[in-house]
């Protein structure tokens, strides 16, 4: 499917990302990275915006 699809290529660019820095962790950077290398122009901003939006929300829920 098409989610998959994308899923597939985002996992496997922010893999190839964290080994090139020599890292063993995907982070959120990794990541963004991927979705700005692989999503076209419009997309990618959208996406990596409504991501921040994701993780901020994430780690203030952990706070309380």
């Amino acid at each position: 499917s098409f989610v998959h699809d994308i899923f597939e290529r985002l996992a496997t660019e922010a893999g190839r990302l964290a080994r090139y820095n020599g890292k063993h962790t995907i982070t959120s950077r990794e990541i963004q990275t991927s979705v700005r290398l692989i999503l076209p122009g419009e997309l990618a901003k959208h996406a990596v915006s409504e991501g921040t939006k994701a993780v901020t929300k994430y780690n203030s829920a952990g706070d309380e």
